[in-house]
């Protein structure tokens, strides 16, 4: 297999991992901009937002695609040209002189054509070329999102407070030109022609776990959008919720920077895990203990509870998101990895946006996040029973596979 062969696949799922963590920046940028984006522009709280949400619309939509080409083209050509256009797309916003010319550039640039080329391409790209170590390979890989998360703000923050929002964006728009082009060039081998002929091609029947492969593929869409939709509530919410109940800013800054630093280790726990007991029960484990941590913040009222929570929070719900990917390529042919992967990942990020929208509409109707959190428990219940049901079917699956080679 090719992970043994050489130290090649560990230097292409490392420079994976770098292309995820500067391609996501463009997640942030708007964020912490938006306050000067909004002096700037002369708009509402509301309309800054707009940069932002055209960002996630673009990433989600884009991965989908960026997936389906990488299939084709190959992961180099995709993060290369990734690059380019993530460079044009933060110069144009940072010289954008009314908020449509900013909110273009961050949808069709920026999210669309830019920051997609990084996550469903490299996700996959990585599952190709590791056989033992899939799972610890792609949950090392798509953590370079959480380490974005916690890289990125602070230093685009400081960028703003030193230079104003404008040279931040033409100061990301130099990284990423100069940074993932080099980085792509890594990727320049094509994939193991074994993994994409060969034995593990026999995965991909056409009756995955004995149902019709748009069936499996429509399952896991859904629990996507479900796991995420519950997810959000708390990291979308949590700096809010901690000034509701009378915490410093600081504080719920903390309780979010908590749950992305243990979700690094949640999700690289959970693909030494799933290397072990396979993908579908590395999903049920994680969406059961996102249920129990979702509880735990029904009670919790003070800021130490609130840091604990959110600890066990981030190191419950890390792998839930890596563990499509590996069931993907555990039921489906190698050669639709980037494709299905993709469609996978933008339902995750569909479910996050709408759960991040009902959390706040729960709490403007309630005044209280208690019900909104409530009602996560709720539709995560509902995600592991859909996670339950697959491993049923799996272990179904195998026992008659075994009788059926007893008989034989």
């Amino acid at each position: 297999m090719a992970e043994s062969a050489s130290w090649y696949p560990a230097a292409r799922a490392a420079a994976a991992f770098l292309i995820m963590v500067v391609g996501t920046a463009g997640m942030f940028a708007g964020t912490v901009a938006l306050k000067p984006m909004q002096e700037a522009f002369d708009v509402s709280r509301s309309a800054a937002t707009l940069p932002y949400m055209a960002f996630m619309v673009g990433f989600g939509l884009g991965s989908f695609w960026m997936g389906r080409f990488a299939d084709r083209l190959g992961a180099m050509r995709i993060a290369f040209a990734g690059g380019l256009t993530l460079g044009l797309g933060f110069w144009i916003a940072g010289h954008a002189v009314e908020l449509w010319q900013a909110v273009l550039a961050h949808g069709l640039l920026i999210g669309l054509l830019g920051a997609s080329t990084t996550m469903a391409p490299m996700v996959a790209d990585a599952s190709l070329w590791f056989e033992r170590r899939r799972g610890l390979a792609v949950a090392m890989v798509i953590s370079g999102a959480y380490v974005s998360g916690m890289v990125w703000p602070p230093v685009l923050e400081a960028l703003v407070h030193a230079y104003g929002w404008r040279d931040m964006y033409l100061a990301m728009g130099g990284l990423t030109l100069l940074s993932l082009p080099l980085l792509a060039l890594v990727l320049h081998r094509p994939a193991p022609r074994t993994v994409l002929t060969g034995p593990l091609e026999a995965a991909g029947s056409a009756r995955p776990l004995g149902m019709r492969a748009p069936a499996l593929q429509a399952l896991l869409c859904c629990a996507g959008l479900g796991c995420c939709v519950a997810m959000a509530a708390p990291q979308v919410h949590v700096v809010a919720m901690a000034d509701d109940i009378g915490l410093r800013p600081a504080d719920g800054a903390l309780m979010l920077s908590l749950m992305y630093g243990f979700g690094i280790v949640s999700r690289l726990g959970s693909g030494w895990i799933s290397d072990r007991i396979g993908g579908l029960r590395t999903l049920a484990l994680g969406s059961a203990g996102q249920t129990a941590a979702l509880l735990l913040f029904l009670p919790a009222d003070g800021r130490i509870a609130l840091l604990v929570v959110a600890a066990l929070f981030g190191l419950s719900q890390g792998g839930i998101v890596p563990s499509y990917a590996i069931i993907i390529r555990e039921y489906f042919p190698a050669r639709q990895a980037g494709g299905r992967i993709g469609l996978a990942l933008l339902f995750t990020m569909l479910g996050m946006a709408l759960g991040a929208w009902l959390a706040g509409a729960v709490h403007d109707l309630t005044g209280s996040y208690r019900v909104a959190f409530a009602g996560a428990v709720a539709v995560n219940i509902a995600h592991l029973g859909v996670a339950a049901f697959l491993v049923r079917r799996a272990a179904a699956m195998r026992r008659a596979g075994g009788v059926a080679a007893l008989a034989a």
